[in-house]
């Protein structure tokens, strides 16, 4: 683990002479170590997740541990993807919280506490309970994912400065170490023991994490503290007076609902996952109609419609890969190898480890084709995506086969799947957070990357309304179908690729 910290420059907030974290700010280790028990504790979630819908229902792995809800997987993929679609769609709110109420340091301090709350009340058996805490790790990771990232920029002199970049590298590699150990750690303790001490443990990743952060908030950007535009007294009454109409109309709507003796799930999901479709569209359409822009700018976001829907369509399939392939895997894939017999959540750790290992390797082949003036544009790599992640689907309608009698296939398979769909991320995700800074109009310097975490809630709101419409996610007939969509979405991307480059204006 990345934590030793060793003599070095001189950098915001960190005295000349003092310590540094590899060179960098030391602020940076106390944000890598929440950022990294943060993901611990949400990607421990994320891997029993399904498995723990399902378990003692139909769709269970035969002689599994049982005690989980045992719902369907077409249920328990619904609820997945919705839970997902939330987090992200709560990146907005959190960064105007961050913005406007409580400033980046605070509202990290308070999303963590909320965090923890959401896992205490999962680890209680109980559906009511497990609700609850779904809810509240949604609300709290999302109110984290923008600040975090705020105040790792703040540590340093302006976006020149040089260390910047490999900052967010470190960062970064906080993120994938958490992923990596929560499936490890939490999924075998919860998979193979209790489910609910393994949601305690994912509470005491995020304590341990809040714990140091309150410790090593001295070493943190003193702009990290502040509230850059806070609300004026109007505004804020103006918003609470907001909130509360909503709330009661919201509280009144679903207690008639209740009393009227038809409530199901579906009546919170299915309007999660329409406004998390109609939110991203309508955001989009009001940045497109802002008559304050300049017509290359109105060109930019005309061009940037394209990428938000090539990153929906990919993030559609992507994140599958903790729902439909983690049922696939807890049910009809084989839980030994080599003679080690692990526990199905243990895929879950296979994105993050080809994340580490391929990403040096994918930095080097953009900068060797650059020295060559061959690097693909940003275009061709979002084709190169989409055909990757269409491609991996395709591989799996392979194992789906086999496994239709009843045969347990080889866990290669999965990692396999695995592997092609982390090499189509890498040529998608941190490629459409530069293009989304370099694209953005001036106005919605800010809000643009909100915009593109919302191309994730849209994506796994499609996925969430098939399910909740009753399309079987795991035949192998809709697997090939998401495939070739996004195939043929890529060969799309390529074709018009100097449609696009000409909407991108000066950028490259």
């Amino acid at each position: 683990m990345a934590s030793s910290l060793t003599k070095g420059a001189t950098a915001q907030g960190t005295p000349a002479g003092g310590k540094t974290f590899f060179g960098h700010p030391r602020g940076l280790a106390t944000l890598f170590m929440i950022e990294m028990w943060e993901r611990f504790s949400f990607y421990g979630m994320r891997a029993l997740l399904v498995v723990y819908l399902i378990s003692g229902g139909p769709d269970a792995k035969v002689g599994g541990q049982g005690g989980g809800l045992g719902m369907s997987e077409g249920n328990a993929v619904a609820i997945y993807s919705v839970y997902l679609a939330l987090v992200y769609l709560l990146a907005m709110p959190g960064g105007w919280f961050g913005d406007r109420v409580w400033g980046p340091r605070k509202t990290v301090v308070i999303a963590s506490g909320v965090v923890m709350a959401g896992h205490l009340a999962l680890s209680v058996p109980g559906e009511a309970t497990f609700f609850v805490g779904l809810g509240l790790v949604a609300l709290g990771s999302g109110l984290i994912k923008a600040n975090i990232s705020t105040m790792v920029g703040q540590l340093y002199d302006g976006p020149q400065d040089p260390r910047r970049d490999g900052g967010f590298t470190l960062f970064y590699i906080g993120i994938n170490i958490g992923a990596f150990a929560a499936p490890l750690v939490i999924g075998t303790v919860g998979q193979s023991y209790n489910w609910h001490l393994g949601f305690a443990l994912a509470a005491l990743g995020m304590a341990l994490g809040l714990i140091q952060f309150l410790i090593g908030t001295r070493h943190l950007s003193p702009e990290s503290s502040t509230v850059p535009t806070p609300l004026a007294a109007e505004e804020r009454r103006s918003w609470l007076r907001k909130a509360m109409i909503w709330l009661i109309v919201a509280a009144v709507f679903y207690t008639g609902v209740a009393l009227s003796g038809s409530w199901t799930l579906n009546w919170v999901l299915v309007p999660i996952t329409v406004l998390g479709l109609i939110i991203p569209t309508g955001v989009l359409i009001r940045i497109k109609r802002d008559r304050d822009l300049s017509a290359v700018e109105q060109t930019k976001v005309s061009g940037y419609i394209w990428f938000f829907v090539a990153a929906a369509v990919f993030w559609m399939i992507y994140d599958q890969g903790g729902s439909t392939m983690s049922a696939f895997a807890d049910a009809k894939t084989a839980d030994t190898i080599f003679g080690l017999h692990f526990p199905s959540s243990w895929f879950q750790s296979v994105n993050p480890l080809m994340i580490m290992a391929l990403a040096p390797i994918f930095a080097w082949l953009w900068l060797w084709l650059a020295r060559r003036d061959r690097e693909p544009n940003t275009t061709v790599k979002f084709a190169m995506a989409l055909v990757l992640i269409g491609a991996s689907f395709f591989v799996f309608v392979v194992p789906m086969a086999m496994a239709e009698d009843g045969t347990k296939v080889s866990p290669l398979w999965l990692v396999s799947i695995y592997m092609v769909q982390t090499m189509g991320e890498l040529c998608l995700s941190p490629v459409g957070l530069s293009v989304t800074t370099k694209m953005a109009p001036a106005k919605y310097a800010s809000q643009m990357m909100g915009v593109w975490f919302l191309a994730v809630t849209a994506g796994d709101c499609v996925t969430g309304l098939l399910s909740i419409a009753g399309v079987d996610l795991s035949g192998v007939g809709v697997i090939a179908l998401e495939a070739a969509l996004a195939a043929l979405a890529g060969f799309a991307v390529f074709m018009y690729r100097k449609k696009v480059v000409a909407l991108m204006a000066d950028v490259h």
